[in-house]
C-alpha cells in the first residue's frame, strides 16, 4: 500500500487555536481511541499541553480487547497520567471523566479556595480526528451540543460546554501531526477511520486489515466471513469476503471493491471481535 500522509490546512488552524486557549485552560482531557491507543495519540501534544494537568480517556474501550485497555491503563499511571477507558456511546463514561478530571484538578481548585475563590474547571478536549470527541462532549453535557458524525472532522472550531457549575470544557477540531513517520501506525489509523478513505486504496487498506486479523482474530473473522480462514492467502482475502457474502457483479466478477467497504466498516463497528491493535511494549 502506497505511504499515508495527510495534514490539511484546517490542522494547522487547529494547533495556533489550541496554543492561543492554553492561557485559560487548567486540565487536558485527551481521547483516544482504545482499539489503537499509540497511533490513535497526537505525538504533538506532549510539547503543546507540557506542564499542564492531564486526563487520557480511552473512547471505544467496548470495541478492543479488555486485557490490552487495563495495560495501557496501567502504563500512563506508571507515568503520572490519570487514564480510564470508556464508551462515550454508553454509560458510566460521564461519572468516570468527571471523577478524573477533578482530581487532576485538585492543586488548582484547593490553591483557589485558600483565596477564597471558587474556581471553575476549564478543560480542553483533544485528540486526532475520529476518536469520538463530539460524542464524549453530548455524552458529558446531557444533550446534542456538538455535531456527531462518522467521517473524521466533523467538529469544527471553538465549543465551550458548561457539564456542572464549575466544570466547563472545550471541544476543538480532530488535529493529526504533520507528517506520518511511522507507516505501520498510520496504516491503523486508516483502519480506524482516523484517515478519510476518499484519499485511500480501500482494497489494499482492507487487505493490510484482512492480514493482521488473520493473526489477531481468527475466530471472530471466520465467523464473519466463513469463506476466509488463517491460511487464506493475502491475494485471495478479498475473494474470500465476496464468496462469503456474494458479492458479484454482473457477469459474475467478484465485487472485492464492496468487499473492501464492507471489511473496513464491520471491523470500526466491532463485528469482528473486540480488537487492539497495539501494546504498551510497542512504545519501546
Amino acid at each position: 500500500m502506497p505511504a499515508i500522509n495527510w495534514y490539511p490546512g484546517h490542522m494547522a488552524k487547529t494547533r495556533r487555536m489550541l496554543v492561543e486557549s492554553l492561557k485559560m485552560i487548567d486540565v487536558v482531557v485527551e481521547i483516544i481511541d482504545a482499539r489503537a491507543p499509540l497511533a490513535s495519540r497526537n505525538p504533538d501534544f506532549d510539547d503543546l499541553f507540557a506542564g499542564r494537568a492531564r486526563v487520557v480517556l480511552l473512547n471505544k474501550s467496548d470495541l478492543a480487547d479488555p486485557q490490552a485497555t487495563k495495560r495501557w491503563i496501567s502504563y500512563y499511571a506508571s507515568r503520572g497520567v490519570a487514564a480510564a477507558g470508556i464508551s462515550a456511546t454508553g454509560g458510566g463514561a460521564k461519572k468516570t471523566a468527571v471523577t478524573l478530571i477533578e482530581r487532576a484538578a485538585k492543586p488548582k481548585v484547593d490553591a483557589m479556595r485558600l483565596k477564597g475563590v471558587n474556581k471553575t474547571v476549564r478543560c480542553i478536549v483533544v485528540g486526532i480526528p475520529n476518536v469520538g470527541k463530539s460524542t464524549f462532549i453530548n455524552r458529558m453535557a446531557g444533550e446534542t451540543r456538538a455535531e456527531v458524525g462518522d467521517k473524521p472532522g466533523v467538529t469544527r472550531g471553538k465549543q465551550w460546554v458548561k457539564i456542572t457549575p464549575y466544570l466547563e470544557l472545550m471541544a476543538t477540531p480532530g488535529m493529526l501531526w504533520p507528517k506520518l513517520e511511522n507507516q505501520e501506525l498510520a496504516s491503523h489509523l486508516a483502519f480506524l477511520g482516523s484517515i478519510k478513505d476518499e484519499i485511500m486504496d480501500s482494497e489494499a487498506l482492507a487487505t493490510d486489515l484482512l492480514k493482521l486479523l488473520q493473526v489477531s482474530s481468527p475466530a471472530p473473522l471466520t465467523e464473519r466471513f466463513s469463506k476466509l480462514t488463517p491460511e487464506t492467502p493475502a491475494e485471495d482475502l478479498l475473494d474470500a469476503v465476496c464468496r462469503s457474502r456474494g458479492f458479484l457483479l454482473k457477469g459474475g466478477a467478484l465485487d472485492t471493491e464492496r468487499a473492501a467497504h464492507v471489511a473496513l466498516d464491520e471491523f470500526r463497528a466491532g463485528k469482528i471481535g473486540r480488537v487492539t491493535l497495539e501494546l504498551p511494549e510497542a512504545r519501546a
